[in-house]
């Protein structure tokens, strides 16, 4: 048995407590669901039920192994400490989700969940039981280390309720906005009303049309440069349409009241508006 995946616990070969009890007890298997492709379903990878230690290094390698597949940068340690969390569970329904290439991973389970998550968030602060602490360390550390390291490196951790019961635990190397949005954790502005489908119709086809303005000789002058011109200024207008730089700065301004220009610097180049017009 590997001793190194806990070296700080020094007493916690054995499955049965000093007392003769019974050790904690494995009943379901690790489900680790991988997104190679955002538009499939995902590939499920399973580690079955065994001995508390063997069962939480074979989670922690497996998914080690599997976002480096992916290209993930999250390291061991992060993931191993997130793993371990799974013993407050009660090991009841573990899932990992790996998404965005390895980037953002996701820990659930339906154990009691955490009542107090900032404080889960704190060192020194800790659930784990005498009977727990045979096989983690149970110190309170577990948590607010990775939460420190994930933002360290620009990145965020988040602790959720599941949603009948348990925790969710979000580690991701992008900030926790992106984050929710990579896992499909944003909320809805509002609950969608119930329709039937007969209450479906389909959507008008509306066709892109060009403003209705009207230009006078000198405004058409000046989209007619800009239809193959980047930009353009009085001067350039000048030397290509004659006339004076006072005029030209009269149509510009005119052009950008009806939104069709805007100055960008000394110059003015086509909005939205005006490359429909033109």
């Amino acid at each position: 048995m590997a001793r190194d995946f806990y070296p700080f616990v020094e007493n916690g070969e054995k499955d049965a407590a000093a007392d003769g009890s019974p050790g904690l007890e494995v009943r379901h298997p690790a489900r680790i669901a991988v997104y190679d492709d955002a538009s499939a379903a995902p590939r499920v990878v399973e580690v079955a039920p065994q001995e508390v230690r063997a069962y939480l290094e074979e989670i922690t390698a497996t998914v080690n192994h599997l976002v480096r597949e992916q290209g993930g940068a999250v390291p061991f340690m992060v993931i191993r400490e997130i793993v371990e969390n799974f013993i407050h569970a009660y090991f009841q329904a573990p899932t990992i989700s790996i998404l965005d290439g390895g980037n953002t991973i996701r820990f659930s389970d339906q154990g009691p969940g955490i009542r107090e998550k900032s404080l889960a968030l704190e060192y020194g602060t800790s659930s784990a039981t005498e009977e727990m602490k045979r096989y983690i360390r149970g110190v309170g550390s577990g948590l607010p280390y990775v939460q420190q390291y994930m933002a360290d490196k620009g990145g965020s951790l988040e602790v959720e309720d599941n949603i009948s019961g348990g925790t969710v635990v979000t580690i991701s190397t992008h900030p926790r906005e992106e984050a929710r949005a990579i896992s499909g954790a944003e909320a809805p502005a509002q609950a969608a009303p119930s329709l039937s489908p007969a209450s479906f119709s389909p959507a008008p086809q509306v066709t892109p049309q060009a403003p209705a303005l009207s230009l006078d000789e000198r405004g058409s002058q000046v989209m007619s440069y800009l239809a193959s011109h980047e930009s353009c200024g009085p001067t350039d207008l000048v030397r290509a349409c004659g006339s004076s730089a006072a005029t030209w700065s009269r149509a510009l301004s005119a052009l950008a009241t009806q939104g069709l220009v805007m100055k960008d610097g000394q110059k003015y180049r086509l909005t939205g508006i005006g490359r429909t017009f033109v």
